[in-house]
């Protein structure tokens, strides 16, 4: 990694400036940990849950375990920077921890793009060949499509980071509340335009080519279930899909809106901005824990049976 960008100005360290406006910065920090606590806790449980029961290791199950990891990753790479400024008034981040926290980040979001897609092709074999699902989808099948997804998004992360590396940073300032790649580009004295269209062409393919995968699984999956005669299993078929329903829109709402605003020619200021990034971060990552542990029978039941025997351990104690 080459440090010294080749610029008169050697940044070895930002300083993040994002939240210096706000008057309530104690507040806000206190949520984002509250809420980055509970997505470990969350998360933690489901990915350590289906780790320890060897009767939850199933395609379905592999897939949230999958989700539950990248959430982690996804949340705390942005989170610990925002704790910290917020709370710690720690501002400064060394460049090293910028470009990885930037590359964690990013990774975390292509991965959960994917993971979503994959979730939603297991819903739809589950209902549309339940009698094939098992053949479908073996457990190394799932392992195999997992192990793709994060290759392909590390692939995708090759020349957005090696543009980050050597992009020319005249001043160690990030405008924005974390390292990501539109701080770094912007912290630069160079024409961004040419290095927003390598990740622009990135995110199309990501969000423009697996947002509509997802809605023509859901299609089929509206097809094949108004096609059965029994309305007590159409409602059965659609609530194993309201987990998976409910992460995809938490995941793709802020970024479509985000998108129409732009088309519209509405632009968002720096708060604006700062606020749909966090809120982009922080919610799709808490909510999937909770919906899937929530919602998930086999999850729950799990949960609550682990609960009841450490309450019972207590009281013998």
């Amino acid at each position: 990694m080459n440090t010294a960008n080749d610029t008169a100005v050697q940044v070895t360290q930002f300083t993040i400036t994002g939240f210096d406006h706000l008057s309530n910065q104690k507040l806000l920090g206190s949520l984002i940990l509250i809420s980055y606590f509970l997505t470990l806790l969350t998360s933690g449980t489901n990915f350590c849950l289906i780790v320890a029961d060897r009767c939850l290791h199933r395609p379905m199950y592999i897939l949230i375990c999958n989700l539950a990891l990248v959430d982690i990753m996804f949340t705390t790479s942005a989170s610990t920077t925002m704790i910290s400024v917020l709370l710690a008034e720690i501002k400064t981040i060394s460049y090293y921890s910028c470009f990885s926290g930037m590359y964690t980040y990013h990774l975390g979001d292509m991965t959960e793009c994917l993971a979503l897609s994959l979730m939603a092709v297991d819903r739809l074999v589950a209902i549309s060949l339940p009698l094939r699902y098992h053949s479908i989808l073996t457990n190394s099948r799932t392992f195999m499509l997992i192990a793709l997804t994060w290759l392909i998004a590390i692939c995708a992360m090759i020349p957005l980071g090696l543009i980050a590396d050597n992009l020319p940073y005249c001043q160690p300032i990030i405008g924005y509340v974390f390292c990501d790649f539109a701080a770094m580009v912007r912290a630069a004295c160079a024409d961004p335009e040419q290095s927003f269209g390598v990740s622009t062409i990135i995110g199309v393919w990501f969000l423009g080519g697996q947002f509509p995968i997802i809605l023509l699984t859901y299609l089929k999956i509206v097809y094949t279930v108004l096609r059965l005669p029994n309305k007590e299993s159409q409602g059965q078929m659609f609530k194993t899909c309201t987990a998976h329903v409910i992460a995809v829109s938490c995941y793709y709402l802020p970024k479509v809106v985000g998108g129409l605003l732009t088309r519209v020619g509405v632009r968002l200021n720096l708060t604006e901005r700062n606020a749909v990034v966090i809120l982009s971060t922080m919610i799709p990552s808490l909510v999937n824990a909770v919906v899937y542990c929530l919602r998930t029978k086999e999850i729950r039941v799990r949960l609550l049976k682990l609960l009841s025997n450490l309450s019972y351990v207590t009281k013998v104690k």
